[in-house]
């Protein structure tokens, strides 16, 4: 095991250090634990490295902001360990990072696996919104729901220790790394890419799964030239987990026919890790309450000629409409812009577009200020001239940029000593109604 920093992973070894290398990336909320019932079968034949994602299973809080950062962060370990090429199967968020590297480190994927996977990954308000109730009200209202998301409801009725494994593990996540992984899953979004993955690939998904289902693995497929499609009966979110014999036999079976070779060399196994590892010092994950039986063995991978890297497209100059439209949507949310360019017409058209273009895609887009910096100076003005419809959509705005409900308090506070109390007496009525219909967890 070993000890992150900021800028690589907490991360384990199992297996023969002469095994080619296989990487188990796991999803938000969980921890490596969550492949505990695939290695055993898994490191006949690979040296199996997992990593926890920051702040998740005791690794240290340094949180990641997006996909691309965690993607970077990986190959940093890798890089320290001597590992250049490897196999890489990953759920969720971990499905996530595995597509990043397909499409922006192909020489180094030698065969991939998605597991529960996505090109995008419900909707961006979806996860900010996920953002403001972790940052009001903690981590419990999430893990109480978990095994809701994880698991067919026959599945937690029946395995009562994993199902409270599922909720102390998401217990156990620093609420800082998760709302940034959420932030990272709003902003993930590749359905225009997915044909320039050129790897072998396995969508692997569980059939009963309600958050990211057959229908998103269907898209994955369709969308990339060499994948395909297996659906595991009887499973939900975490199907490593619920189905893990049948997981592993697809591992097994995909890995072991499907990995491809650089085409430069005729290496039949990976650079082993050479470099020497210490135990973390952080606190103990939770780990898996039992164990499952092991699939049966396969033989070794077979190598083959692997595609060639897709070399860099020209970075355009930014359209500020477009970053502008970017920005107003990640700040207000896709419902409420979506609604306001619906209503827009010939005669306010031109109006929506000046807002969007300049408001948005130069002022917002500026260095020199965050967006919580932003926040704070536009809930002041709006509550200065009384206007209280657009208080109420940056309300729930400054929420998800990262204000909490105690400093829009504060802010409002200082509105009544520089714009008046009446002003200040209105805003707060408002921000009140706001933030108690945002921060309220859904039964």
């Amino acid at each position: 095991m070993s000890e992150s920093t900021s800028s690589t992973l907490q991360y384990r070894f199992d297996g023969p250090e002469e095994a080619p290398v296989l990487i188990l990336g796991p999803s938000l909320g969980t921890t490596w634990h969550m492949f505990d019932r695939q290695v055993p079968e898994l490191v006949k034949q690979w040296r199996v490295l997992r990593f926890d994602l920051p702040g998740h299973g005791g690794a240290p809080a340094h949180p990641a902001g997006s996909v691309a950062e965690l993607a970077t962060r990986l190959l940093a370990t890798l890089d320290s360990l001597g590992v250049q090429r490897f196999g890489y199967a990953g759920c969720a968020l971990g499905g996530a990072v595995g597509i990043e590297l397909a499409l922006r480190h192909p020489e180094r994927l030698a065969s991939l696996a998605l597991v529960a996977a996505s090109p995008r990954f419900g909707t961006p308000d979806e996860f900010r919104q996920r953002g403001v109730i972790v940052r009001t009200n903690g981590l419990d209202p999430i893990a109480r729901s978990a095994p809701d998301r994880w698991f067919t409801g026959g599945f937690a009725a029946a395995q009562p220790a994993i199902t409270e494994w599922a909720v102390q593990m998401v217990r156990t996540t620093d609420p800082g790394c998760y709302i940034a992984a959420c932030e990272a899953l709003a902003a993930f979004d590749v359905r225009a890419e997915l044909g320039r993955i050129g790897v072998p690939t396995l969508v692997l998904v569980g059939s009963e799964d309600q958050v990211t289902g057959p229908a998103e693995a269907r898209t994955l497929v369709a969308g990339i030239p060499d994948a395909r499609l297996a659906v595991v009966p009887g499973a939900s979110h975490l199907v490593p987990v619920e189905q893990p014999a049948a997981v592993t036999d697809l591992l097994v079976r995909h890995f072991s026919t499907a990995w491809q070779q650089p085409f430069d060399t005729g290496q039949t196994a990976l650079p082993a890790a050479t470099a020497p590892v210490t135990a973390p010092a952080a606190p103990a994950p939770v780990a898996m309450p039992t164990a499952a039986p092991a699939a049966p063995p396969r033989t070794a991978p077979v190598a083959e000629i692997a595609a060639a890297a897709v070399p860099p497209r020209p970075v355009a100059p930014p359209d500020r409409y477009e970053t502008g439209l970017k920005i107003r949507r990640e700040v207000l949310g896709d419902a409420h812009v979506e609604g306001v360019l619906a209503r827009a017409d010939e005669f306010s058209g031109d109006f929506e577009e000046l807002v969007t273009r300049y408001a948005w895609g130069e002022v917002w887009d500026r260095p020199g200020l965050d967006r919580k910096s932003r926040s704070c100076v536009t809930l002041t003005a709006l509550a200065a001239g009384g206007h209280l419809e657009d208080l109420a959509v940056h309300t729930r705005a400054a929420l998800r940029n990262g204000l909490t409900p105690q400093e829009i308090k504060e802010v409002l506070l200082q509105a009544a000593v520089y714009c008046g109390v009446p002003a200040a007496g209105s805003a707060f009525r408002v921000a009140q109604q706001v933030i108690r219909e945002e921060t309220t967890p859904a039964e």
